[in-house]
């Protein structure tokens, strides 16, 4: 058989840390282990019913089955408009100020093919999702690693990075509220954020896939700043709001000639969110938000039962003020990949370690909110008995 070699530029991406996670609970899932899966953060709540109804007759429409818009269709870029008008007093040209894609993940996939030319610096957050690290590998960039301090309520310190690393940069990612931290930004962190990317030349871009699960802080936007929609976009997820990991469906909203150059890679990659989930997602957007209100405090109620339960077993976690993570130190003297496992094979509880989302998330954990109250209370004391 002839042996191929595969692109160079693969060998500086590590192992995706979900797949390695999966590869594990499969194999003590196929020996009959009972699981509590606190590790990947896909919703376990179904879809709106009222959203796959919308899909079910989009479906059944033979003008759903040929080729989408490529900027998505003028209906949901408007609806998205008006939803993130009602979320933050900011009005949206549907036209130029929002595009569709087919999931978040794939939007911040290809931008930075679509700014960042080989030997750019792209900044990143560490910890982080994956995402943001991997795809500017991929568009031949330098990495420069912007830490997460503990001590800023794991926000970056913007004031700590080196003026050539600004100069040099084209791209800064943010992500609040945050993944895996659960940690939130404020206003006053965007609007420097922006300053920033104003004085060097950089675009700004925040991920705001769980712009809604919010417990103790109010929703805040780049975009909401001075400037903020000169020099950043925002990104933003049907997945962990509407329990819709599967569809791919997403948008971006911000600043136009990046948007277009977002779109001109899209154009040349893919052909679009099927129109049907589109129209499915213009019934998301319009659901009124005591919906969204009642599954937000379905994850308060079990981020409690999680942290209250961990503080009684000796393990002091902090309490996050959005997401539907708890990120934790290791509460022991082993890194994070043994004490994952260990918990795993033990406790036969599922956590994520956290060096899988950069150098800076060792010595931590992060466990997901995804899990009904009583799993995630039988989680707890499971891990109560191997600490």
């Amino acid at each position: 058989m002839t042996t191929f070699t595969r692109a160079r530029r693969l060998d500086s991406i590590p192992p995706y840390l979900f797949v390695e996670l999966d590869g594990a609970k499969r194999a003590l899932a196929s020996r009959g282990v009972d699981l509590v899966d606190l590790g990947i953060g896909d919703p376990d709540c179904p879809t709106f019913p009222e959203i796959v109804e919308a899909l079910r007759s989009a479906c059944i429409d033979p003008s759903t089955h040929t080729y989408p818009s490529q900027r998505g269709e003028p209906e949901l870029r408007e609806e998205a408009a008006r939803w993130f008008a009602s979320r933050y007093g900011v009005e949206l040209d549907p036209g130029r100020e929002v595009l569709a894609l087919i999931g978040t993940k794939e939007g911040l996939g290809h931008l930075p093919l679509s700014l960042l030319d080989p030997g750019d610096t792209a900044i990143v957050p560490d910890p982080a999702y994956p995402v943001y690290q991997s795809a500017a590998h991929l568009a031949g960039a330098e990495i420069f690693h912007m830490p997460l301090e503990p001590e800023l309520g794991f926000r970056p310190d913007l004031d700590c990075i080196p003026r050539r690393v600004l100069d040099a940069a084209r791209l800064a990612t943010v992500n609040f509220p945050n993944n895996p931290t659960g940690a939130s930004a404020d206003l006053e962190f965007f609007q420097l954020l922006v300053n920033r990317a104003e004085e060097h030349g950089f675009v700004a871009v925040n991920d705001g896939a769980y712009s809604e699960i919010v417990f103790d802080v109010p929703r805040v936007s780049l975009l909401q700043v001075d400037g903020g929609r000169d020099v950043g976009v925002e990104f933003h997820s049907f997945s962990k709001t509407f329990n819709m990991t599967g569809w791919r469906i997403g948008f971006a909203v911000g600043n136009p000639e990046v948007l277009d150059a977002l779109a001109t890679v899209k154009n040349n990659v893919d052909s679009g969110a099927f129109t049907a989930v589109q129209r499915a997602a213009m019934v998301a957007l319009s659901l009124p938000q005591e919906r969204i209100d009642e599954q937000v405090e379905l994850y308060r109620r079990r981020r409690d039962v999680l942290v209250d339960g961990l503080w009684e077993a000796g393990w002091r976690v902090r309490r996050p003020h959005a997401t539907f993570y708890v990120w934790a130190r290791v509460p022991t003297d082993e890194d994070s990949r043994t004490f994952a496992a260990r918990v795993l094979n033990e406790a036969h509880v599922v956590v994520t370690p956290g060096v899988g989302f950069g150098p800076s998330g060792e010595g931590y954990v992060r466990m997901a909110l995804t899990a009904a109250e009583e799993r995630i209370a039988e989680g707890v004391a499971r891990i109560a008995r191997i600490l």
